[in-house]
């Protein structure tokens, strides 16, 4: 189950077999402003996965913040979601609706600039 408004995504999973992942995650953001790489997105990934709890924040400049889903799944990984079963990123038309809730509210254009030293 996935449930989208602006600003906020809670994606949620009951294991079905003992070898199967549960999780509860709550996705929050915000535009934010950051001293040295300026306007961008401030996110805050929180919830339970396999019943432990876990809070974990990131920010991402204007120019890489399309790339959430990188951290998401990482993030999910982190706290116990195996590789095998990251289910968390398969909810596309979700991801989908944040990513243009995102690059909405950060006024994201065809063709603005990319920071070189944020290609590597």
């Amino acid at each position: 189950m996935a449930k989208f408004e602006p600003g906020h995504l809670h994606i949620e999973r009951h294991a079905l077999t003992s070898d199967d992942v549960s999780y509860n995650v709550y996705i929050d953001y915000e535009v934010t402003q950051h001293p040295d790489e300026g306007k961008g997105m401030q996110f805050k990934m929180h919830g339970t996965i396999q019943g432990r709890e876990f809070e974990e924040t990131f920010y991402l400049p204007k120019d890489q913040a399309y790339n959430f889903a990188s951290n998401v799944t990482k993030i999910a990984e982190k706290y116990g979601i195996p590789k095998t079963h990251s289910q968390i990123g398969s909810i596309h038309k979700h991801y989908d609706l944040m990513f243009e809730d995102v690059r909405v509210q950060l006024n994201m254009q065809s063709g603005d600039p990319v920071k070189p030293e944020h290609l590597g």
